[in-house]
């Protein structure tokens, strides 16, 4: 029903739009040789809303992939770089919070895992909103934060890494078996700040499932019911998504094209030193202003990565920064 209220209001639109634009080309036909200032005037004024409106659904005419319209489930990882890194990743999670705030997405934090000493080891959200994985799909890989560290006596220069992964999440139309003798669940106290009841009882749920190691862990609810039926939400979502991966390169392979695959290339540099700029690398956009950006502004990022996805950016991917940086 969902899928079925979106297709109507898209076809709502531009059967709408195609009404505007033939009412207005009959009305500049009967114009033509005598159209008065206010006449042309208004056409000019409709012209500009419809051009208005066009540019404002381009970017839904990027959207392909069959679960963009799902919401997303969105987790941030400390990678190399020690206690840099882990500030770095609750950086990188802010970032996304502010930008789902900013965009009226609604937001729940899922799991969340602090550092030993500042920042977080992982957390994991999810993004629901309109054409939510669709969009942030775009932040999964590596990102990379150079700086002056904070927790450098003698503030050198440090590189640091956050792994951002992206999963649409999984309704009850897709079918995803989960057998319950592939899962081994283990209890465990939760960590960090809570309720009454945490650091108390066994209310954090692991959940390994045994045929592909898939690890997924989940100590942010009250209870241990509460937790296991989250960390299952996030378990069938890796499961798709393994499975989409797995047709992809399927599909790579059946026609000779070589895709990197995983999660370990870096998509993007963010340099506060010793000079500022956001760079992609797949795309080759980049700004100097990293204030905006880590204040959630990445929607040029975004679309700058849609529109390449789809061919229009195809070549344009530039080189790395160097080694030094």
């Amino acid at each position: 029903m969902r899928r079925l209220t979106g297709l109507q209001e898209e076809i709502t639109f531009w059967a709408n739009l195609k009404n505007r634009v033939r009412d207005n080309l009959e009305l500049v036909g009967l114009t033509a040789e005598d159209a008065d200032p206010a006449t042309q005037a208004d056409l000019n004024r409709e012209l500009e809303e419809v051009k208005a409106e066009l540019a404002a659904r381009e970017l839904d005419l990027m959207f392909s992939g069959p679960y963009d319209d799902r919401p997303a489930l969105l987790s941030v990882n400390a990678r190399e770089g020690g206690t840099d890194s882990q500030d770095w990743a609750e950086m990188l999670l802010r970032v996304y919070l502010r930008w789902a705030e900013d965009h009226k997405f609604k937001v729940q934090v899922l799991d969340h895992e602090s550092g030993q000493e500042a920042g977080i080891k992982s957390a994991t959200i999810e993004i629901t909103g309109r054409k939510a994985y669709g969009l942030v799909k775009s932040e999964a890989g590596q990102h990379r934060l150079v700086r002056q560290s904070p927790f450098d006596s003698s503030h050198r220069r440090h590189t640091s890494f956050a792994l951002v992964e992206v999963l649409p999440e999984v309704d009850d139309a897709i079918e995803i078996e989960v057998r319950d003798e592939d899962i081994r669940v283990d209890t465990y106290r939760a960590t960090g700040a809570g309720g009454q009841h945490i650091n108390k009882t066994d209310s954090a749920v692991r959940l390994t499932h045994l045929p592909t190691g898939i690890v997924v862990t989940c100590q942010n609810e009250r209870s241990q019911i509460q937790n296991r039926e989250t960390a299952m939400k996030i378990l069938k979502a890796r499961l798709l998504e393994r499975e989409i991966q797995r047709r992809e390169e399927e599909q790579a392979r059946l026609k000779g094209e070589h895709r990197a695959t995983g999660w370990g290339s870096q998509i993007r540099s963010y340099v506060l030193h010793p000079y500022n700029m956001v760079k992609d690398h797949r795309t080759g956009l980049e700004t100097s202003d990293t204030a905006a950006v880590l204040n959630g502004e990445i929607d040029e990022f975004i679309h700058s990565y849609l529109r390449w996805q789809i061919g229009q950016g195809e070549g344009a991917a530039s080189e790395d920064l160097p080694d030094d940086i």
